[in-house]
């Protein structure tokens, strides 16, 4: 199995609603992207605020193996919601392991 985490940094354009806009999208992906074996998604709520960044929305995502994990990138619905991000994103960071 392979673990997917990312965090999402927006810029300041972004509304709490649209953050759970884009929360209630990457939840859906379980759904259409076959080798997902859990996936969670969130808005930060820790109390660390010294490190959190600018970082606010979580995902976390468990993969079947490997393969899935690679064919979830090319994915069309893992790509609709990438270009959903566009004019949004400021930054984010990608961690991908085995488990």
């Amino acid at each position: 199995m392979f673990e997917h985490l990312v965090v999402f940094k927006f810029n300041d354009k972004i509304t709490p609603a649209k953050q759970q806009e884009f929360v209630n999208q990457l939840l859906s992906l379980k759904e259409q992207i076959p080798g997902i074996t859990a996936l969670t998604a969130g808005i930060n709520v820790t109390e660390e605020t010294n490190n959190i960044r600018g970082y606010t929305l979580g995902l976390r995502v468990t993969f079947t193996d490997q393969e899935a994990l690679r064919s979830y990138g090319p994915h069309p619905a893992h790509q609709a919601f990438v270009a959903s991000l566009d004019g949004w994103l400021e930054n984010v960071i990608v961690a991908d392991y085995p488990i």
